[in-house]
């Protein structure tokens, strides 16, 4: 409310509101932005929570009097139901029990049920195809496919997007009394019931809502397809329709068979399910155990979520995805709150004090590397720990509500927490809706419905006491296996497949096998379509034809081992590139709480081997682009030198600052708007010449963090930073020095805290939610400065955005795949003690294109024949998380 009011998001480093069209885009990041004050909608049902009644009357008001619906803006359709819509009636639920109490909300008239209807209205137009399933956006004002709606173009969208209605859509109904809403949720569920692969009994992540196509056949647990189960479990809860449990039973069943391999949860294909199709795991997929302690199954519950516990305790926060030897595969992380969900749930039902004590972590670790003076800002790298200028409306939604119910007595509460059923942005809807306005007379039936030989899967709510005794050493027994299975155990890797075939038939050739000289292979190779070809250069080039496959399985091999050669290069690139480094500013009043992503240099001094880093307070030179002689050394004598890009090569500024006595140099880009949320970072080259002259350290920051630094500097005059590999601790900074880091108790009194938090931000969970290249470090391999030399490539020119081709190419030089040891196996990539992974993602990973030695070769045409798998697998590696 300080800073941010009536922002939709308040961005904690800048300290401002985030207005849709007066930021930089993040893409489909800002489709949750409808200019309705999200953050303050999606908290309302947290203040009651925390006992904030006089806040939540406060709250109430302002979104009564300010909050505008009928805004020209296009919106997602999932996020705008479980935020707004979703807040809207978890608001109204708790201002009926506090006006039902006596004492608070007593003039409150149904004011927020009106207004969610109102925007109940205002999606349903997205409903308007011939499946029933919604389209992914709709215009507040104008709805779809209207000359000014601006979308309705759109073909496809994401299961969780059209699973994830049920519960805001009935409860609206049963508030109501009206039925379409309800009627129009269940709809889209039955469709995506219907067109599940009947074998699997799996979804895909992605359908065609015109033809209910699957275009995109990976399946999992997190992003895409995450809250469609949660939903379907949960509406059973809710609405005590039996088809849904039945539903999910199925749908349950077909995880725990392929899916899950303990303790890891693996995407699959949904026509062969015994393939993984991927090495990694998403974040979102740590809601898991919470939904299957609802379920409950605990066991698994428990070796998941102690799985993704040693993940967190390596690196201070779950990165937005990880490999399955637990290296971090994208490195950001926007503050999510499933695992806090997980550990709630997983607590209520173990009593098992241990997860207090995961509790504790999580907020201690927030306190001291995400708490910045406006608030907590999202971690950019969790491995160099610098942040981005954004706090998403669900961390104070679900963050904060989980970890307050971890520790709350029930003498904290102002109402039995038993009463209602968690959305999934953790809304509260009260269970007695199931017996209020029962809108629909006939209930679903669910068609072909195999009964299943589980006494796990008993249609009946789950006892935990029956299924687990609140005993705590038994859930210490289960985890005790896993405490040791990030830093010092590497897993094979043993393919589904391989499990399941033992010594009968061959499974299928893995890129990680190949070698181009074994005749085996290339035999394995023309069955699946694969094409072999030597290139002049002494290069090969692989590439696929799926109608020369041997067979439809064949070339569905083929398919999975292009993908997989693409993730193994990107993989083996990716390994050489300079990591992120990081600028922290450590003088008052930031004393270290503000870390920002800054691209490394391929010179001058090397802050991995020197841990310390640079420390110095920072100062303009003069002339600002460093291009030839300082003219005010004495300020920069001993300073942390700073300059605009351009006009030169950076190797040329570094010696121009280091003859005048800097310590440092940070350049900052002169392209007005540039960010780090929206630019992949790139690595400063040298000129050419050898650089072994240039001993001190420089980093590259884009306009906007570069800004924070100035701005800093206008205010206080004197700023003082810390180059380094990575954001240092606050008591490593001040050398034992106490600073304040407003560690929150375990009651977490919000009082006792230095800054109020304002509200905002936007989540973008499911599939519609991908860390897009604008939250990926992506580093080239030669950035020189844009000026004169024409001789040079535009650094741009050099960007992975470029590289697009179906094709893929690799060297031959010893006739097997360059990153594998003699025997063709390929090299150990397990991640010991604290080494930190040097792994990032780059836009190449998107690309069907692997080029093993950089260059591009394109063959667009030559997948043509397969054109909707090639673009799924596309899809799949930009994984919109």
């Amino acid at each position: 409310q300080e800073h941010a009011y009536p922002a939709d998001e308040l961005m904690p480093l800048t300290c401002r509101g985030r207005v849709r069209g007066q930021e930089p885009s993040r893409g489909d990041v800002d489709d949750a932005l409808g200019k309705f004050s999200l953050t303050l909608i999606d908290t309302l049902d947290t203040l009651v929570v925390l006992n904030k009644t006089k806040e939540f009357e406060e709250a109430v008001r302002k979104v009564i009097k300010d909050v505008n619906l009928d805004n020209d803006v296009v919106v997602s359709v999932f996020e705008t139901n479980i935020r707004v819509l979703g807040g809207l009636l978890g608001g109204h639920s708790v201002a009926i029990m506090l006006k039902e109490k006596g004492e608070y909300m007593q003039w409150y008239n149904g004011e927020l049920l009106q207004m969610a209807k109102e925007l109940g209205y205002k999606l349903l137009p997205a409903f308007n195809t011939t499946s029933g399933l919604p389209y992914p956006r709709v215009n507040l004002k104008f709805g779809v496919r209207h000359p000014e709606a601006r979308t309705g173009t759109e073909t496809d969208t994401c299961t969780a997007c059209a699973g994830t209605l049920i519960l805001e859509f009935a409860a609206l109904s049963r508030f109501t009394g009206t039925s379409i809403f309800e009627e129009y949720a269940r709809k889209a569920l039955d469709f995506i019931w219907e067109k599940r692969q009947r074998s699997s009994n799996l979804v895909g992540v992605t359908i065609n809502i015109h033809t209910g196509d699957w275009v995109r056949k990976d399946s999992g647990v997190g992003a895409g397809i995450d809250s469609y189960y949660e939903y379907l479990l949960k509406a059973y809860v809710l609405l005590g329709d039996d088809s849904f449990l039945e539903r999910f039973n199925t749908h349950y069943d077909a995880i725990m068979r392929y899916i899950s391999q303990p303790p890891l949860l693996l995407d699959v294909h949904i026509h062969k399910p015994m393939l993984n199709a991927r090495t990694w795991m998403d974040s979102l997929l740590a809601f898991f155990p919470g939904l299957q302690v609802l379920k409950g199954d605990i066991r698994p519950a428990i070796e998941t979520h102690e799985m993704l516990y040693q993940v967190i305790k390596k690196h201070n926060f779950l990165p937005e995805a990880f490999t399955t030897d637990f290296r971090v595969h994208w490195a950001q992380h926007p503050l999510r709150p499933e695992f806090a969900e997980s550990t709630y749930f997983l607590y209520k039902a173990t009593g098992d004090p241990y997860y207090l004590e995961v509790g504790k972590t999580l907020i201690e670790n927030l306190n001291k590397y995400a708490r910045v003076p406006c608030g907590f800002a999202a971690m950019k790298d969790v491995r160099t720990g610098s942040h981005e200028d954004r706090m998403d409306s669900f961390f104070l939604a679900e963050m904060f509500k989980y970890l307050y119910l971890l520790f709350a007595d029930k003498e904290d509460m102002i109402f039995d927490i038993e009463d209602y059923i968690f959305t999934t942005e953790a809304h509260l809807l009260p269970l007695w809706l199931s017996t209020t306005n029962q809108t629909i007379s006939k209930k679903n039936t669910t068609t072909e419905y195999t009964e299943l030989d589980d006494s796990n899967f008993d249609w009946t709510c789950p006892n935990t006491q029956i299924l687990f005794p609140n005993d705590p050493m038994f859930a210490q027994s289960i985890r005790e296996p896993l405490k040791n299975v990030v830093d010092k155990s590497c897993p094979r890797g043993i393919s589904r497949a391989e499990e399941s075939l033992g010594s009968g038939p061959k499974p299928p050739l893995r890129a990680r096998d190949f070698m181009a000289s074994n005749p085996e292979h290339l035999e394995i190779l023309k069955k699946m379509g694969v094409s072999l070809i030597h290139l002049k250069d002494g290069r090969v080039q692989l590439v696929q034809h799926a109608v020369q496959a041997a067979s439809s399985l064949d070339a569905e091999d083929g398919l999975r081992f292009m993908q997989e050669m693409i993730e193994l290069s990107s993989q083996q690139q990716k390994e050489q590139q300079l990591p992120p480094r990081a600028v922290q500013i450590v003088s008052h009043p930031f004393f270290g709480r503000v870390v920002l992503t800054a691209g490394p240099a391929q010179f001058g001094m090397d802050l991995s081997k020197h841990k310390a880093g640079t420390r110095g307070f920072v100062a303009a030179i003069k002339p600002y682009n460093g291009c030839s002689e300082i003219t005010n050394p004495e300020v920069v004598k001993e300073k942390i030198a700073l300059m605009q890009r351009g006009q030169c090569m950076f190797a040329e500024k570094a010696r121009n600052i280091q003859k005048a006595g800097a310590i440092g140099g940070i350049v900052i880009d002169d392209n007005e708007g540039s960010s780090s949320d929206t630019a992949p970072l790139f690595q400063m080259a040298g000129d050419g010449k050898n650089t072994d002259d240039i001993t001190i350290p420089m980093l590259f920051l884009f306009n906007k963090e570069g800004n924070i630094i100035l701005d800093a500097i206008r205010e206080y005059e004197t700023v003082e930073v810390l180059l380094s590999d990575k954001a240092k601790d606050r008591a490593t900074i001040f050398k034992g020095k106490m600073i304040p880091n407003y560690i929150i108790d375990s009651n977490l009194e919000m009082e006792n805290m230095d800054q109020k938090l304002s509200e905002n931000d936007s989540q973008n969970q499911n599939s519609e939610e991908a860390p897009s290249a604008s939250q990926d470090v992506s580093e080239v391999s030669e950035e020189p400065e844009e000026g004169e030399n024409s001789d040079v490539t535009d650094p741009d020119s050099l960007s992975p955005a470029d590289a697009d081709s179906d094709s893929v190419s690799i060297s031959n030089q010893d006739s097997y795949v360059p990153g594998t040891d003699e025997a063709g196996a390929p090299e150990a990539a397990c991640t010991q003690g604290d080494h930190q992974p040097q792994e990032q993602k780059t836009e190449t990973e998107s690309n069907s294109k692997v080029n093993w030695d950089n260059k591009v070769q394109p063959m667009e045409s030559i997948l043509a024949d397969w054109n909707e798998d090639i673009e799924a697998f596309e899809m799949m590696e930009k994984d919109e998380l």
